[in-house]
């Protein structure tokens, strides 16, 4: 294997080791974006897009490569040369299957890396998704809360309404009895009242019947005076 397949290979062990810890399963999405936001990863957060570019041409050309030799050795003409010598056909075999080996080191190294990104965009996704959903549950809770509040001060004012109402309604019986009573005391006031009038009336046509009849006696009394007045100038 030559060099650069070799580095391909240990490439395709590393992305496989790499997929493999990201799969874990008892290590969290939150977990992963803590790793993900060190500071080593937001230095290299630049170059992360062209590294990643550039590693998806590099596999692409070594593909494109493997595919070239495949379709090489597996033609006719190193077949025909295979049957002519025995030798070359064994090195044709030998050299197929090296190129095919390079097409599925190349292939699941091409496939693994873009597996890789997005498994890394996914996790990230996850946590930001469980980050928004916790701070969405701790809104709903405190919203829950203030609710559940403003329910208990609803009741209670409720309450302190019954109470005020009950209370407005016992002062407002007490009023109205103290009215009637009030009531009566003015019925009974203006009766006394007409029946003073009816008395004031009765006394005053007894005063007027009273000075009509002094007024009588003093015409009387006058007239007895006359009288007496003449005889007694008549007896003289």
């Amino acid at each position: 294997m030559t060099l650069q397949w070799t580095a391909v290979a240990f490439f395709l062990y590393a992305e496989i080791a790499v997929n493999l810890i990201l799969c874990i399963p008892f290590i969290s999405a939150k977990r992963w974006r803590l790793v993900f936001s060190l500071r080593i990863w937001n230095w290299l957060s630049p170059y992360w897009n062209k590294c990643f570019f550039t590693m998806i041409m590099v596999l692409v050309v070594l593909f494109l490569d493997a595919v070239r030799e495949v379709q090489k050795y597996s033609g006719p003409e190193p077949m025909q040369d295979a049957k002519v010598n025995p030798n070359v056909y064994d090195h044709i075999h030998m050299k197929l299957f090296r190129a095919q080996r390079n097409l599925y080191i190349s292939g699941f190294s091409l496939f693994l890396w873009l597996i890789m990104r997005r498994v890394v965009t996914l996790l990230d996704q996850v946590a930001a998704t469980l980050e928004d959903r916790s701070d969405l549950q701790a809104r709903m809770d405190d919203g829950v809360k203030i609710a559940k509040q403003q329910q208990d001060d609803n009741l209670m004012l409720k309450q302190a309404l019954l109470d005020e109402k009950k209370a407005m309604s016992a002062e407002n019986q007490q009023l109205k009895l103290e009215a009637e009573k009030l009531a009566k005391h003015m019925k009974a006031a203006e009766e006394a009242v007409s029946r003073s009038r009816v008395e004031l009336e009765a006394m005053k046509r007894q005063a007027k019947g009273l000075a009509q009849e002094y007024d009588r006696l003093l015409k009387e009394h006058h007239q007895l005076q006359n009288l007496q007045s003449a005889a007694d100038k008549k007896d003289q």
